[in-house]
């Protein structure tokens, strides 16, 4: 059963909400993904043997959301198979920050040592659930490259109208209401537009990262959050034409639309579902415990100094 846009765009936002406490330089996302998106089919093989259906690839977008662990374990698993088979040119993430990388780490290195290369924000992004996703990395002797714009150049991005151009006005609209929902209507509708901005200058700072990574007869793995891998919100709105990229995108299934979803499969096929134009593949993963995100976020908003507002 095919989920709302409105829902699914809503659902995967408000965790990385609340986990930034209302973004205005602190890095995290705007829009997560977007709809509509069918549901799975049956999926036999395990998740990295699937990788075969999405390669060759220069990059290998694999979107998240941010709070969901099974999530996180995909990603280390595609770095581990990807790693074994000498494919993997490199790991960019969303969770660190452009200009930061671990290549001139051994592959020995400690998680010390990688969180200082990275400059990790363990408040924003907890390194018990990214750790485990960089470490393997590091363990294979594949570089991990933080994607992030920087914070310091956040603010120079929102007052930045070039970025208003950038994507198509109904791709912008669509960014803009991702903004206004992933928030619960508490962002002051003047703030919309220039966090639209730094979404677009982030989703642009990552397609860079990943360009200057790439290897011939490589994959690059880039891991963000759903809205940031979209093809037509996201990083490969800032591709060159002759760049080959594939999207898989990870969700969460409520749990009524994954019992819904099991009813109506009938046939296993071992194949990764087919997406929309936005994605090339979704896979799905078990519920999250309920929770009311927006009143989490009011909470925070209440508790917030004005100025972090």
């Amino acid at each position: 059963m095919q989920r709302p846009i409105h829902s699914f765009l809503r659902a995967r936002t408000l965790p990385m909400a609340l986990g930034c406490a209302l973004l205005v330089l602190a890095g995290c996302a705007g829009p997560q993904a977007s709809g509509p998106v069918p549901p799975a089919a049956t999926q036999a093989a395990p998740w990295p043997e699937r990788l075969h259906h999405l390669l060759p690839a220069d990059v290998l977008l694999l979107g998240e959301q941010h709070d969901a662990p099974d999530h996180q374990r995909l990603q280390r698993e595609a770095v581990l198979w990807l790693a074994a088979r000498g494919q993997l040119a490199a790991l960019v993430m969303e969770m660190a920050e452009s200009g930061h990388s671990t290549q001139s780490l051994p592959q020995g290195a400690t998680e010390a040592q990688a969180q200082a290369a990275l400059q990790w924000n363990d408040a924003a992004w907890p390194w018990k659930a990214y750790g485990p996703v960089v470490m393997a990395a590091v363990a294979a002797g594949v570089p991990v490259l933080g994607g992030n714009l920087p914070r310091a150049q956040m603010r120079a991005a929102m007052q930045e109208p070039a970025w208003d151009r950038h994507l198509p006005p109904a791709a912008l609209a669509r960014q803009i209401t991702a903004l206004r929902d992933g928030h619960c209507g508490l962002l002051p509708e003047p703030q919309l537009a220039p966090m639209a901005r730094i979404q677009i200058a982030r989703d642009a700072s990552m397609a860079r990262t990943a360009q200057q990574a790439l290897r011939p007869g490589q994959t690059v793995l880039l891991v963000a959050g759903g809205g940031h891998v979209l093809r037509s919100l996201g990083v490969p709105t800032h591709w060159p034409e002759n760049l080959k990229s594939k999207v898989a995108l990870a969700r969460v299934q409520h749990a009524q639309s994954a019992i819904e979803t099991e009813a109506s499969q009938t046939t296993g096929t071992g194949a990764i579902a087919p997406a929309d134009a936005d994605a090339d593949v979704v896979i799905d993963t078990p519920a999250l415990p309920p929770r009311d995100a927006c009143a989490e976020l009011r909470e925070q908003w209440r508790a917030a100094p004005r100025g972090q507002r």
